[in-house]
């Protein structure tokens, strides 16, 4: 299993989110191709209600102590809560309605 897979399902179970992005960047860095070292992740979840920026952070950083403590040099976070994500982006994306099947022939 790939690093960016053990980091998505370890949010996942651990913090139950509304969304999750998991980035690798190694690819903006000096090491070589193919790396998983250097990532991004922002998450929404209401787990951080009435969490400081700090602890928000340090529950990740626990989620993911094992990754931290080897093969991910880097992580960029961004934690929200689902009403600072709506603040300051607005709803989540909506998906398209599916055009396929019977749909796509009337």
């Amino acid at each position: 299993m790939s690093v960016q897979n053990q980091i998505e399902n370890k949010l996942l179970e651990a913090f139950e989110p509304l969304h999750l992005e998991v980035l690798n960047e190694s690819d903006n860095h000096n090491v070589p191709a193919g790396s998983e070292s250097h990532f991004k992740v922002v998450i929404v979840s209401s787990r951080f209600e009435g969490e400081r920026l700090l602890a928000r952070h340090r529950a990740v950083n626990a989620t993911l102590a094992e990754e931290l403590a080897g093969p991910v040099h880097a992580l960029a976070m961004h934690t929200y809560t689902a009403g600072e994500w709506k603040s300051n982006f607005g709803d989540f994306p909506s998906s398209p309605q599916c055009m396929g099947g019977s749909k796509a022939r009337n």
